[in-house]
């Protein structure tokens, strides 16, 4: 049938493939709530095998009072870290990668790395370990199957299970949840053992183990068993680049999680006590199998603690090497950055090959509390963020939830203490690791740059030192090292003092280039000096620069000593070369006159146009003869060597070289008294024994005393008046010859 023209024509129906092309795309990522996302892994993280099969043992150990305060003090050091974790996630939004997420932005990611990585890496050697712990739950029950082979299929599962998704992982451990809940209302239904009276002493014996021959044990040795059991508390904190509400929903499943497992394990404190005599408790590891309800549903909430552990750990391990790739901390980072379906299956299938050499070392006894160190270590940063962002008084942090400063401080201070005491060794191994790989990333050049509050940290403490030294004395001579003003009209001429002035610097001294400029060539000289400046930068001089809008020279320098004046690094030094057109002359000498009012002192430098620096290897430190009863202090004040001395023997440091102290007398007689002088100055002054002593008769205009001494690279000499300009123009090239 024809179509007239203008009428409307039917929409073509699309068939099942175009509806179906239509539909493909990019998938967007599963997001969690809450108890999803965070209350689920955190509290199946916490409750784990130690809880079923050690917790009777420090009941038995410790006794009823010295178990709790081992479950108190356990569970008050991750709390601590819970709300230290919880008061940054609701200042920010955390994004992927969890506790490395927030070092990395509050520390930089350098620092972020290098915990990062050890932190992903025990992540992912504890699901090895979580399926050791499995197998010997499972063959408790079916002793005839092959460890090996429960172990594969273990994995094979749980990596089946986290890979396809971590929604799909999530509702699977919904029913470990209840099957663990269901246990623990096996164990604590045994109305028998709750109406018995208590076997346990208040305070225990320590008797041991069975391992040792009851050789006892101390209150820190079960502590030292018990902590593992109490961390995890960060499971949930991994999945923050997943989360729906991150702000609102880590704080509430973190800390719900922790207060839930810390009321059953003060119950399960309580139900040990009673449950049977130390000697049982210490010797009988399954005894909360024995004394329950029903032994198959506890045994079935013991599988399933051990599989949620793995899978919850399986699940965020991948994430945080996905957000070490993303910010390139790590080779091939980009590559492993990429997710499929939100899912990030190439990181996952790394952390898969990464359990799988962990399987097959047949036990993981050795690193596992190498593991637990690496977790107390992210722990202990974690809190010190903490106290960096709630010290500086920062706008920028405002968290909805506040906590006082005493307890992310309780926190580090508790995670350190931990460490040492659950391993010394360990934590020594863990620590020289952490600062390994920092140096590591350090050296393999820079990482994308993020705003962190380490930078604020810096500038708190030097505005603290800075009023410190202030209120004490600006002007320390002990505390003296360069720091130098540069005038630069043109970035170009100072490429000839470049290595003097980065060797005078070097290491602690500073570098200020202050750029001369009009209204017309400010905006080209300004990056021309930002480069000049970070190219000192890089030679690892503190440079800085401004550019100063100036009618001309004497009125920009100036204009520049005077706002200096004020601040912390004021400058000490004013580094002026000497001009090549006489001309300039009596400019040079108005900003020496105004240098010698503000009492900063004058490096006038010139250069032979052909022979430079030499070889910069010999320093010759020209010295005037000391008149007769002359005071040392007198001597250097007025021939103003306080300067010299210092420029020389950092440059002597720098270059390696020989130093030369040279002086001239006009007779043999004065020639002794000034080795003399020179003698006592050397002790006064602290000159190296290597320093050469060269003592010439004659006068300084005279070319045949000057043959006399030893050609140098660098003259230093010491000049009181402006007039002495064209004296040093003159003898550039009397030096050089």
């Amino acid at each position: 049938m024809a179509e007239s023209e203008g009428s409307p024509v039917p929409p073509r129906r699309a068939g099942p493939w175009a509806r179906i092309k239509r539909s493909r795309g990019p998938k967007e990522p599963k997001l969690f709530g809450a108890l999803q996302g965070v209350f689920t892994p955190t509290l199946l993280t916490i409750l784990g095998v130690i809880m079923y099969l050690r917790l009777p043992w420090v009941v038995g150990n410790a006794g009823l009072l010295g178990g709790l305060a081992i479950v108190g003090l356990a569970v008050g050091i991750t709390m601590a870290t819970g709300l230290s974790l919880s008061s940054i996630a609701t200042n920010t939004r955390i994004g992927a990668g969890g506790p490395y997420a927030i070092i990395s932005k509050s520390l930089g990611l350098e620092i972020g790395g290098s915990v990062g990585v050890p932190l992903y890496l025990s992540q992912a050697l504890a699901v090895a370990m979580y399926i050791f712990g499995l197998r010997e739950g499972w063959n408790w029950i079916f002793p005839s199957h092959h460890p090996l082979l429960v172990d594969l299929t273990a994995f094979a599962v749980v990596l089946g299970l986290a890979y396809v998704s971590a929604d799909l992982a999530f509702k699977t451990q919904y029913v470990i949840l209840g099957i663990i809940l269901a246990s623990l209302v096996a164990v604590f239904g045994n109305m028998a053992v709750w109406g018995s009276e208590s076997s346990v002493e208040l305070v225990g014996t320590f008797r041991g183990a069975p391992e040792d021959n009851f050789q006892g044990s101390s209150f820190w040795a079960v502590f030292a068993v018990f902590f593992p059991a109490a961390t995890g508390v960060m499971a949930g904190a991994n999945m923050s680049g997943e989360l729906k509400d991150p702000r609102r929903g880590i704080p509430v499943g973190t800390l719900s999680a922790i207060a839930l497992s810390t009321v059953i394990y003060v119950a399960l404190v309580f139900w040990a006590a009673r449950a049977g005599t130390p000697e049982e408790l210490t010797s009988n590891y399954t005894i909360m199998v024995d004394r329950s309800l029903w032994a198959p549903l506890v045994i079935a909430g013991l599988l399933g603690a051990t599989f949620s552990s793995a899978l919850s750990s399986l699940v965020g391990a991948p994430r945080i090497l996905a957000a070490l790739g993303k910010d390139r901390v790590i080779p091939g980072g980009l590559w492993l950055a990429r997710t499929h379906g939100g899912e990030p299956r190439r990181a996952m299938l790394i952390t898969g090959a990464i359990v799988l050499a962990g399987l097959m070392t047949r036990g993981l006894n050795v690193v596992a509390p190498l593991i637990t160190m690496f977790f107390l270590i992210a722990y202990a940063v974690i809190n010190l963020v903490m106290i960096a962002e709630s010290s500086l008084g920062l706008m920028s942090f405002r968290p909805t939830l506040r906590i006082p400063i005493w307890v992310p401080v309780l926190g580090a201070v508790g995670c350190v203490f931990a460490m040492f005491i659950v391993n010394p060794s360990f934590s020594l191994m863990a620590v020289a690791m952490v600062a390994g790989i920092y140096f590591s990333i350090m050296w393999r050049g820079r990482l994308p740059r993020t705003g962190t509050v380490r930078s604020g940290v810096f500038v708190a403490f030097a505005e603290w030192a800075a009023s410190k030294v202030i209120e004490l004395d600006m002007s320390s001579e002990r505390a003296w090292k360069p720091n130098l003003l540069a005038p630069v009209r043109d970035p170009a001429t100072l490429r000839g003092e470049y290595k003097l002035l980065t060797d005078i610097c070097r290491p602690e001294g500073s570098l200020k280039l202050l750029g001369i400029a009009t209204r017309e060539s400010a905006v080209d000289l300004s990056p021309r000096i930002r480069e000049l400046s970070h190219a000192f930068h890089e030679e690892g001089v503190m440079s800085t620069w401004s550019v100063v809008d100036s009618a001309g020279y004497v009125e920009g320098v100036v204009t520049g000593l005077q706002a200096l004046r004020s601040a912390f690094f004021r400058p000490n030094i004013l580094f002026l070369p000497l001009p090549a057109e006489p001309e300039r002359y009596e400019q040079l000498r108005q900003v020496i006159l105004e240098a010698e009012r503000l009492k900063v002192g004058i490096m006038l430098t010139g250069l032979h146009p052909k022979a430079g620096l030499g070889r910069s290897r010999v320093i010759n430190l020209w010295m005037s003869p000391q008149r007769p009863g002359q005071s040392v202090e007198h001597y250097l004040a007025d021939s103003n060597l306080h300067l010299g001395i210092l420029t020389a023997l950092r440059l002597q440091r720098a270059w390696e070289g020989q130093l030369n102290l040279i002086s001239l007398a006009d007779s043999p007689e004065r020639a002794l008294e000034a080795r003399r002088d020179i003698t006592r100055l050397r002790d006064l002054c602290r000159i190296p024994d290597r320093a050469h002593t060269v003592v010439s008769v004659g006068g300084f205009e005279d070319e045949a005393t000057l043959r006399t001494v030893p050609q140098g690279d660098l003259q230093i000499l010491g000049l009181s008046h402006g007039h002495a300009i064209e004296f040093m123009q003159r003898t550039i090239g009397r030096m050089a010859s």
